[in-house]
C-alpha cells in the first residue's frame, strides 16, 4: 500500500478523503447521546422543582391541572410501576444494573445503523440515567404525573419514564416496519 493510502474498518481509503460510513456513525453517535442528554436534564430540572415543592416547601398534593391531569408526589423504590419494592440492597443493585443497562445502550447507540434508532436508544438511555439517579441520590425514583379518567388513576410517572417510553416504542416500530435494513 503506498503512503497515501491507510487502511480504516478494512476498506483502502485515500488519504485526505473522508469515510463518509464513518461520520455517519459519529453524527448518529452525538446526536443520539446529544438527545439522550437533554431527556436527562429536562428529568433532572423538573423532578428537582416539584422535589422542593413537594417535599421541601410541604406544599399539598394531588394538584389538580386538568381534569384528566394531577401532579402528585410517589416515590416508587421499586422498578417499573412500582413492582419489586426494595430495600437498601436492592436500591444498590437496581443502580448497578441501571450503569450496566447504560453502557449496554452506548455500545448499542454505537453500533446503530440509523438515527431513529439512535435517537430511540438515545431516550432510553437519558430516562434511564435520570431514574437510576434518584435512585442513587434519594432511594427511590420521584414520579409526580397523575394521568387519569373515568375516575380511573394509571400509574404516576416522570419525564425519564416519557423517554423510555418513547424511545422503546420507536425500536418497536422500527423492528415492526423496517425491511431489509438492520438495527
Amino acid at each position: 500500500m503506498s503512503p497515501d493510502e491507510t487502511r480504516l474498518a478494512d476498506k483502502p481509503v485515500i488519504a485526505g478523503k473522508p469515510d463518509l460510513a464513518r461520520w455517519r456513525r459519529v453524527v448518529i453517535f452525538v446526536s443520539s447521546l446529544v438527545l439522550g442528554l437533554a431527556v436527562l436534564q429536562i428529568d433532572r430540572l423538573v423532578k428537582v422543582a416539584l422535589v422542593n415543592r413537594f417535599v421541601v416547601e410541604r406544599e399539598p398534593w394531588p394538584v389538580e391541572v386538568t381534569s384528566y391531569f394531577n401532579l402528585v408526589m410517589v416515590w416508587n423504590r421499586g422498578i417499573s410501576f412500582g413492582l419489586f419494592q426494595s430495600e437498601e440492597t436492592g436500591r444498590w443493585l437496581l443502580v448497578g444494573l441501571a450503569g450496566l443497562v447504560s453502557l449496554a445502550l452506548v455500545v448499542w447507540i454505537w453500533r446503530a445503523a440509523n438515527l431513529w434508532v439512535g435517537a430511540a436508544l438515545g431516550l432510553v438511555l437519558g430516562g434511564a440515567i435520570g431514574n437510576a439517579w434518584d435512585r442513587f441520590l434519594w432511594g427511590g425514583v420521584a414520579d409526580f404525573f397523575d394521568a387519569h379518567a373515568f375516575g380511573y388513576h394509571f400509574w404516576a410517572f416522570n419525564i425519564a419514564d416519557v423517554g423510555i417510553s418513547v424511545g422503546v416504542t420507536m425500536l418497536v416500530l422500527d423492528s415492526l416496519f423496517a425491511r431489509g435494513r438492520a438495527a
